[in-house]
């Protein structure tokens, strides 16, 4: 670990911390380029953040459906700022270091530090710029970097000629998995997949016994993350309701995984078909990924094991995430952690054409300042062409014209601060960020109109609109006639998100005393 000692590696960490800054400020609507981040499930996970620091237990006080990291992680970022996103976009910079750091040490693998340095930006700005960033902060992005981090690992593991993977990075390897399986564990392919190969590997050249001993210490790291919430949920006298929330809804309600799913064949044929339309739709990576993925296949010197290493791991990760039937266009955003893949041939060509020659060489020494010069210059010219990626291709940059005055949530949110410790029911959809800018804790359980159990959530919202439960209610293109008879109308917007155009309607009690 010398490379990260002194003066250099300070180098390194800035430079790597200036490029998550630029690239996610210019990808993310978090941002302070942006007038808000205004996507449905970054406000839902905010929301669930913020009741879960105010006390109240996710699943059971205020329900969605994702692991309970990304609350935790959310929560945070509500301390840092109560009604903007910035905290947010601290979160994101901070990921995007981390993402960094793991590409750089995936680029080393194969080519020298001034290369790595080079390209290290480009992957993550690819993936930043394509639809399946979606409008940041989303589960799959807090994930990114976990995944990244166990890509080194198996890398590292599966580039050795002797390989040898140490119960420390065995152990790390199932911290990442535990982490990704609290945060959203339908990328938990990719560690299945690792964990597999890794142990079928093991099985063949030193037997069953270190095969399943191995697989010991990788769960033993995994069972690690789990730890703080069986005891919160303990605590609180709520496992029941983080299993329901989080594994049963999602398995059993939001997928199709049960025997009314389509067959095997007809799956099959699904995914591949679903595949095809994911390249397309994110063309900014898979233009890297895919010769990325087949240059480690077809690297010289390798066994059959090594060389479908990599190909397991691209297949088991899509399988976990589509196998479902779901699908909505953030999914693909972890497959992007191959992207790395398709700069490691690039760096290792102009590593030896550009440096590999004159390393330790009297020439290399006396051209240091101008080597020095070349590949600062080199460096920031990588970020540039990232930055100019993201503002060119990115489909937020637009959102960045909008003022935020504009916007129907300020302008909804200048009526709801006029009373004194407002409530607010949100319904016909997702968090639309009320919430948020207005700085309100969730007081119902079905706080927002879900995708899953339609039935209950319907039923529970009129239930909390006739006894006028709350201040203010948000709707989105309709709502029940039943909200008449105790809120009346006082602001209402229409808004283009996307391709689509909503109706935003704004109901206030008409007591004005609602409680929650």
């Amino acid at each position: 670990m010398k490379q990260w000692k002194g003066k250099e590696s300070f180098v390194i960490i800035a430079y790597l911390g200036a490029a998550a800054f630029l690239l996610t400020a210019l990808a993310s609507r978090s941002s302070f380029l942006y007038p808000c981040n205004d996507w449905n499930d970054a406000n839902s996970y905010f929301s669930v953040g913020k009741a879960l620091f105010h006390g109240r237990v996710p699943y059971r006080d205020v329900f969605d459906q994702k692991g309970m990291y990304l609350y935790f992680f959310y929560g945070l970022c509500y301390l840092l700022s109560h009604t903007t996103f910035r905290g947010v976009f601290v979160m994101e910079v901070l990921l995007g270091i981390a993402d960094l750091l793991a590409i750089y040490r995936i680029l080393r693998l194969y080519t020298g530090k001034a290369a790595a340095l080079l390209f290290t930006p480009l992957p993550l700005a690819a993936v930043f710029s394509s639809q399946s960033f979606y409008w940041g902060g989303s589960a799959e992005e807090i994930c990114f970097p976990f995944l990244l981090w166990g890509l080194y690992l198996y890398l590292e593991y599966f580039r050795e000629p002797r390989r040898e993977m140490k119960p420390g990075r065995l152990f790390a390897a199932g911290l990442l998995a535990g982490m990704v399986a609290n945060i959203k564990f339908t990328s938990l392919g990719f560690f299945f997949a690792f964990m597999m190969w890794v142990a079928f590997d093991r099985l063949l050249s030193h037997g069953l016994a270190r095969a399943l001993k191995d697989c010991g210490v990788f769960l033993l790291g995994m069972a690690v993350p789990f730890i703080p919430w069986l005891v919160y949920f303990a605590l609180k006298d709520a496992l029941y309701y983080w299993y329901w929330g989080y594994v049963y809804i999602n398995v059993f309600a939001y997928s199709n995984l049960n025997g009314d799913g389509p067959g095997l064949w007809e799956r099959g044929y699904t995914l591949t078909k679903l595949l095809y339309w994911v390249i397309r739709k994110n063309w900014n990576y898979f233009i890297f990924l895919i010769p990325g993925i087949l240059y480690t296949f077809l690297e010289r010197g390798k066994g059959w094991l090594q060389r479908l290493s990599v190909p397991v791991l691209f297949f088991f990760l899509f399988l976990g995430i589509y196998v479902g039937g779901s699908e909505l266009p953030y999914y693909a955003l972890p497959l992007g952690v191959f992207t790395v893949l398709g700069f490691a041939p690039a760096g290792r060509f102009l590593e030896r054409s550009l440096w590999g020659g004159r390393q330790g060489t009297k020439a290399e020494k006396t051209a240091a300042k101008a080597g020095a010069v070349r590949e600062a210059a080199g460096c920031l010219l990588s970020l540039a062409l990232g930055a100019g990626l993201i503002y060119g291709v990115s489909m937020n940059t637009d959102f960045m014209r909008v003022k935020r005055e504009e916007h129907f949530l300020y302008r909804f949110a200048d009526v709801v601060n006029r009373e004194e410790n407002p409530t607010l029911l949100n319904i016909g959809c997702l968090d639309a960020g009320l919430y948020t800018v207005c700085d309100i804790v969730p007081t119902c359980r079905w706080f927002q109109t879900q995708t899953v159990i339609m039935d209950t959530v319907l039923s529970e919202q009129e239930r909390y609109i006739r006894e006028g439960q709350v201040t203010f209610i948000i709707a989105r293109d309709s709502f029940p006639q039943v909200i008449w008879e105790k809120y009346e109308l006082v602001a209402e917007a229409e808004w283009r998100q996307g391709e689509q155009e909503f109706t935003y309607y704004l109901f206030r009690n008409k007591t004005r005393n609602g409680e929650g």
